[in-house]
């Protein structure tokens, strides 16, 4: 995926892990996630990841100095998860194809998940910008990971002279992104997914308003 910021890598993570180790941590991580996007964070307990994960409790806080330090590793982790979900597609949205393909795609996986859980990184958000700081700004690296790979694909159309000068792809990049988690938002809410489909098309007939028709 081309993207303008790096990857951002669990900041929670061991410098050097045993094979073994890293299973472990990597089966507490994907417990604890499993367990806050339907119970949230507050409502998840080191015993509840501790029993999920299959391990004890001296095993967490072997890899984790504290729930918090879980939590950012949970981040990462989710954010992970959901770009690469959207893998090939979101690494090279570089045309109105592309783009169209992407939303159909990010709508597909709201239906096969009947329109339940939302998106794993905004609900993480809604329930930790307001109480932890610390977690509030790896979120919006996650963010910035998943604006980054829409903007280099609007950066690529405008280099080809396919988006107007008037089509800022800085912009148009954002509010896609504000557009997608609204629509997540409303079609978790609604169950169903026509408030995504509705937010998504709109901003796409932006886009296409704003490219260069040939021989135009």
């Amino acid at each position: 995926m081309s993207i303008d910021s790096p990857p951002v890598s669990d900041p929670t993570a061991p410098q050097k892990l045993t094979r073994k180790g890293a299973a472990t941590r990597g089966r507490i991580v994907a417990a604890a996630a499993g367990l806050m996007l339907e119970h949230g964070v507050a409502g998840t307990s080191t015993d509840d990841v501790r029993a999920a994960a299959g391990v004890s409790t001296s095993q967490i806080y072997h890899y984790f100095a504290d729930k918090s330090a879980l939590v950012r590793a949970v981040i990462a982790h989710q954010t992970q998860a959901v770009l690469d979900a959207q893998q090939p597609l979101l690494g090279s949205l570089d045309s109105l194809e592309a783009l169209r393909a992407w939303r159909d795609l990010v709508v597909g996986i709201q239906r096969e998940a009947h329109c339940q859980g939302g998106c794993p990184i905004g609900s993480l958000a809604s329930e930790l910008a307001e109480t932890d700081e610390v977690a509030r700004a790896d979120l919006v690296g996650g963010f910035a990971r998943w604006e980054a790979a829409i903007r280099s694909g609007l950066h690529a159309m405008r280099d080809r002279g396919e988006l107007r000068g008037d089509g800022d792809p800085d912009r148009l990049a954002l509010a896609l992104l504000a557009a997608l988690q609204g629509g997540l938002l409303l079609t978790q809410v609604r169950r169903e997914t026509a408030p995504l489909e509705a937010a998504l098309d709109a901003m796409l007939a932006r886009i296409a308003d704003l490219t260069v028709r040939p021989g135009g």
